[in-house]
């Protein structure tokens, strides 16, 4: 008996279009990050920005686990979330054996309040493990950690230091007296720290001893970290409040712009330009090593300031006492696009290494997190009394917010998993 047009549609709905939406489905799956993301990204300027979208698809995440039925649920994007109260308080003390520097050192020069210690970063679907030095330096024994970039990367790296230090104490062995470059091992772990000063990680010069005016080659990492990189296996860049003054920008050791200069034959570019540049060099200078093969890189991104009333010298201050929450405040205006400029050229270079099969890149995003920490700024309580009193309102106190940049560090490094600790 011959099947008419109705049985024909029955057997077609029953079966020919359950099979064509699962071929439609996996297809979507599999093409949409690296098209659409990277589409996102390359017209960021164009397009309405929903930056916790935007994190979520570019962010790792770590296996949320239900305490009742051991099951693995979701990834929990670990960058996402708020700060709740933490009552236990921090890790560490200035009392603590380690180096603090001064500037950060906000108990030691008598700040009155201590509420700024008691909050953790609280990620939306899962809990963010506390900072384990133990398993913190199993992970990495045998292995060199470096941090690139201005003395908000030595905020952090100091951090490290201080975290570690309920497990084991290092000895000094910089090789110069420049405090801008040390160096920690840690002798039982044969596990190194490196701090490698380089504010704005590409080449640069002053015109004139003020640094009112800096020549800036967009083409040329920084010889302070770049002859000395090779030598680590995981490596943390970051860079961000430098790239605010007056810059003469070269490529191929010709002029080609400028950022706040008077000359009028001089095509104006906007700061923005001199960063994306200078990101697009050092990631360049990675992907260009010889020794490639199990070395993690990872951009810790953009540190927020938060002077109110006024700027850093006329006025401005830091003085609140408690985080904002996440309705108070969002990352918008010039940070979010200092931001987005780092994460566009984070991504090309991330698809470069999976393309070559070579060095690795991971996102250490702390800035939505810390845009929400006014309160966690030295302000007037981290100079030396003998200083001229100007409001620091870019570092962290130690302790403070900036350890949970550590606690971060170690989860992502934990995500890495067995294959990371065996290279």
């Amino acid at each position: 008996m011959k099947s008419g047009p109705a049985e024909l549609f029955k057997s077609f709905r029953k079966i020919v279009l359950p099979i064509l939406t699962l071929l439609l489905l996996l297809k979507i799956t599999f093409s949409s990050f690296d098209t659409n993301t990277y589409s996102l990204l390359q017209n960021i300027e164009s397009l309405p920005i929903n930056h916790k979208a935007i994190t979520q698809l570019l962010s790792p995440g770590i296996t949320n686990n239900s305490e009742k039925t051991g099951e693995k649920q979701q990834l929990c994007n670990i960058f996402v979330g708020k700060w709740v109260p933490n009552p236990k308080g921090p890790y560490y003390t200035d009392e603590t054996n380690c180096v603090i520097d001064d500037r950060q050192n906000c108990m030691k020069y008598a700040r009155p309040d201590s509420d700024f210690l008691h909050w953790r970063w609280k990620p939306n679907d899962c809990e963010l493990p506390l900072f384990d030095a133990n398993q913190f330096l199993e992970i990495v024994r045998g292995k060199t950690l470096a941090f690139v970039g201005d003395s908000v990367a030595r905020n952090q790296m100091q951090s490290l230091v201080c975290l570690l230090s309920s497990a084991a104490i290092p000895i000094d062995v910089s090789e110069t007296p420049d405090t801008r470059f040390r160096r920690w091992l840690y002798k039982d772990y044969n596990f190194t720290i490196m701090a490698l000063w380089s504010p704005l990680l590409i080449k640069s010069h002053e015109t004139d001893p003020s640094y009112t005016l800096m020549n800036l080659y967009l083409d040329k990492a920084d010889d302070a970290w770049a002859s000395q990189v090779d030598k680590a296996d995981i490596v943390i860049i970051s860079g961000g409040q430098w790239f605010f003054r007056p810059f003469l920008y070269y490529e191929n050791d010709q002029l080609i712009g400028c950022y706040l200069c008077n000359d009028k034959n001089v095509t104006k570019q906007s700061h923005f330009y001199g960063y994306r540049m200078a990101f697009r060099t050092a990631f360049k200078t990675f992907l260009n090593l010889k020794k490639l093969k199990g070395r993690l890189v990872m951009l810790r991104s953009f540190s927020p300031a938060h002077f109110e009333n006024g700027d850093w010298n006329n006025g401005g201050n830091c003085n609140r006492t408690r985080p904002f929450n996440n309705q108070e405040m969002k990352l918008d205006g010039y940070e979010l696009k200092m931001y987005m400029t780092q994460l566009e050229e984070f991504k090309a270079a991330e698809r470069e290494g999976r393309k070559r099969g070579s060095v690795k890149f991971k996102l250490l995003d702390t800035t939505e997190a810390m845009v929400m920490r006014p309160d966690g700024h030295p302000s007037y309580y981290g100079h030396w009394p003998n200083e001229k009193q100007i409001p620091d309102c870019v570092h962290w106190c130690m302790p403070g917010p900036v350890d949970t940049w550590n606690e971060l560090l170690l989860a992502t490094l934990k995500m890495e998993g067995d294959g990371f600790i065996q290279r």
